[in-house]
């Protein structure tokens, strides 16, 4: 299994879906748990990293699996053993790059 590592790429927010669906409007702006360059490492066994926001897990872990079990995106993405994801907040969603290394790689950690 290899390690990964998630970093925040991006954040999102739709203030006008947040006035027309959202209790709290725009007040509840763009998410507060991630900022763009936060990075968290995977080690496997399916715990989320310390830090991590629990509903954007539950959106990419899937992604993040099967990095560390070494898939690939080729054709598809121009380095193999990574991929961009985003977590489902349709108000708010943050992207996210997942990068695989480790484990006979000679990539930086």
């Amino acid at each position: 299994m290899k390690k990964v590592r998630i970093t925040v790429l991006r954040k999102e927010f739709y203030p006008e879906y947040a006035d027309e669906y959202l209790t709290e409007g725009q007040s509840v702006g763009p998410c507060p748990l991630l900022e763009v360059g936060d990075e968290f490492i995977f080690e496997g066994s399916a715990k989320m990293p310390e830090g991590f926001c629990p509903w954007a897990w539950i959106d990419i872990y899937r992604s993040v699996s099967a990095m560390s079990s070494g898939s690939s995106n080729k054709p598809w993405t121009k380095k193999d053993g990574q991929t961009i994801v985003c977590c489902t907040d349709g108000v708010r969603p943050v992207v996210f790059c997942i990068e695989a290394f480790g484990e006979n790689d000679e990539s930086v950690e």
